[in-house]
């Protein structure tokens, strides 16, 4: 047992200071975590219809995302030991916030979408961001209780598996003021989502690919056109009954497999889309006896 164990907020402030955030960084944490949806509708709103180029770069850096397919995202919640990796340029190709510094990471918080719950008739559930480790879970318990509730990993992996059912795709959130590092996982719906909204439309980079990339078998398409409906990137056309990719446009979601039902599509390792965000090829971090 922890001898006067350090938790929510008040672990959040205490980390943000050893790593330098100064209150500044502090309270626009706080505003985030405690205003998530009136944050995001002001970004959607405001910020990104009237981004200068220099403005989207500096967005681009401190607010950024992972795809992860499915099976990457169940590696993240079915974790059962510390992470501490720094600076991973590779998988997260961002100047700033690119840390996995998970700890205690079956501490999982299941937190009330911001992008849905600021969209007008936004997808159900709304409850599906997943908030992962300490002292991120606690923090949006503490200052959020009514829009946020504990869950087990098996709650977790259950909604990431009905939310890719529903041909939502898997991001693993990162934020400078956040810590600079991992703090979530979102299940992300091409109607909602800011992030998808701010790439598509205003041309953000904020979402970088999973490190796969798509690949049709055409003996198995039956063109049905399922899979250009749930392309969130839109790397998949349907016209005439022939189906059209864009490679350039995929990130590697893997949505296109998950709904296809001859399994026509599959996922590649592909170098050119970076390194996949692998928890399980990481190496184990050996905590240290502490003393009671």
């Amino acid at each position: 047992m922890l001898i006067n164990e350090v938790k929510g907020m008040k672990a959040f402030k205490q980390e943000a200071k050893e790593m330098g955030l100064g209150l500044k960084d502090q309270m626009h944490a706080y505003v985030y975590l405690r205003w998530t949806a009136r944050y995001i509708h002001w970004l959607r709103n405001h910020t990104m219809p009237n981004a200068s180029a220099i403005k989207k770069k500096h967005w681009e850096e401190h607010y950024h995302s992972k795809v992860l397919p499915l099976e990457l995202a169940e590696a993240i919640i079915s974790l059962d030991h510390d992470i501490p990796l720094t600076d991973l340029e590779q998988i997260v190709p961002y100047e700033l916030a690119r840390d996995i510094l998970l700890s205690s990471p079956t501490d999982v918080a299941l937190y009330e979408c911001g992008c849905r719950a600021s969209a007008k008739n936004p997808c159900q559930p709304t409850r599906v961001c997943m908030v992962i480790g300490k002292p991120f879970a606690d923090a949006c318990l503490e200052i959020n209780p009514d829009k946020t509730q504990r869950a087990t990993p098996e709650e977790a992996l259950k909604v990431l598996r009905e939310e890719e059912a529903r041909g939502h795709m898997h991001t693993a959130w990162f934020k400078d003021v956040n810590l600079g590092r991992f703090y979530a996982i979102c299940n992300c719906c091409k109607c909602c989502c800011a992030g998808l909204q701010a790439m598509n439309e205003f041309g953000f980079r904020m979402i970088s690919p999973s490190g796969y990339s798509a690949r049709l078998e055409e003996d198995k398409y039956k063109s049905c056109g399922k899979c250009a409906k749930a392309c969130p990137f839109g790397a998949i056309t349907f016209e005439d009954k022939k189906v059209h990719f864009s490679y350039e446009k995929c990130m590697g979601c893997g949505i296109c497999t998950s709904t296809c039902e001859r399994h026509a599509w599959s996922l590649v390792l592909d170098a050119e889309k970076g390194i996949p965000m692998d928890v399980s090829k990481i190496p184990v971090q050996k905590k240290e006896a502490v003393a009671t």
